[in-house]
């Protein structure tokens, strides 16, 4: 099937609002799966542990239990991943400044550089895929992406 027959597909069925939401559903889903398959290839890391990285990077050093909350996980699940990133080199850890039950995880460098190298090789990919696009089709993607966004953030 074409890329033209494929959207038109889409659109059809993207008419109703529940329809939208199996379509958005599908297309997002199958770019998550692509752009998973686009990984550095040296990166062995799975996509939760990535997802601490990140995390880390956006927000500065953490708790165990907020990095919890932030992936929806339960605490000693979060305490296995973040040890595990934490022999692999990708985190630190040290006491909490003001509450001795708990540690604080921070990037380290190796987390920085391949969060980084990660997230080029991944962007390099998309940025090669939105050249194809037209320029209203680029201009309708950047409306949607703070959306997509806010829909991801919402319970």
């Amino acid at each position: 099937m074409s890329y033209a027959n494929d959207m038109a597909t889409v659109e059809r069925v993207a008419r109703t609002d529940s329809g939208l939401a199996s379509e958005l559903r599908v297309s997002v889903m199958r770019l998550r799966r692509r752009l998973a398959v686009e990984r550095h290839p040296d990166n062995e890391l799975s996509l939760s542990q990535m997802a601490v990285l990140g995390q880390l990077l956006r927000t500065g050093e953490q708790s165990v239990g907020d990095l919890a909350t932030y992936e929806g996980v339960q605490p000693p699940s979060m305490t296995r991943t973040v040890k595990t990133l934490e022999a692999g080199g990708y985190v630190t850890r040290r006491p909490h400044e003001t509450d001795g039950r708990q540690v604080v995880i921070s990037l380290s460098e190796q987390g920085v550089a391949t969060l980084r190298a990660d997230r080029a090789k991944r962007d390099a990919w998309l940025a090669k895929r939105l050249a194809e696009l037209t320029p209203e089709q680029r201009a309708v993607l950047r409306q949607a992406a703070p959306i997509l966004d806010s829909l991801s953030r919402k319970d």
